[in-house]
């Protein structure tokens, strides 16, 4: 039976949300889109998520602000933020909530996907996705 790892994406952008899920789910992931820090806690009150791709700037809850939640939580869960800008105080933030990588906006499909695909090896070994990273058009 084929493991589907579940990604969480929360971000206001419901384009970049949904392009987002549409880019992961071929490649077998189970994709949970939320548009505010809010919806993002709920979703992993209710689920068992494997990466969240969040976004810094979202209504109710920043992304740094939903993880902090999530270290409260004592959840380990690998996250990404993402921003169009990283001050040096939001990169002292995001080491202390021990965020796994930064990734800025603008980003190509084919960097968003190749930064999840890296954290599932790193965290839960070998996945191998169903559909190759190379080649994908923005």
């Amino acid at each position: 039976m084929m493991w589907h790892p579940a990604l969480l994406i929360g971000d206001d952008d419901r384009l970049l949300r949904e392009t987002l899920g549409e880019v992961f789910r071929p490649r077998g992931f189970r994709t949970f889109l939320a548009a505010d820090g809010e919806e993002v806690l709920s979703i992993l009150r209710a689920n068992e998520i494997h990466v969240a791709l969040l976004d810094l700037h979202m209504p109710k809850l920043s992304g740094l602000e939903a993880i902090r939640a999530v270290r409260e939580l004592r959840l380990s869960l690998p996250c990404v933020l993402v921003s169009a800008n990283f001050d040096e105080q939001i990169r002292a933030q995001a080491r202390l909530l021990e965020v796994v990588r930064l990734l800025a906006k603008p980003f190509s499909l084919e960097e968003v996907v190749r930064t999840v695909l890296e954290i599932m090896e790193e965290r839960y070994g070998n996945y191998v996705p169903q559909f190759p990273t190379k080649g994908l058009k923005n």
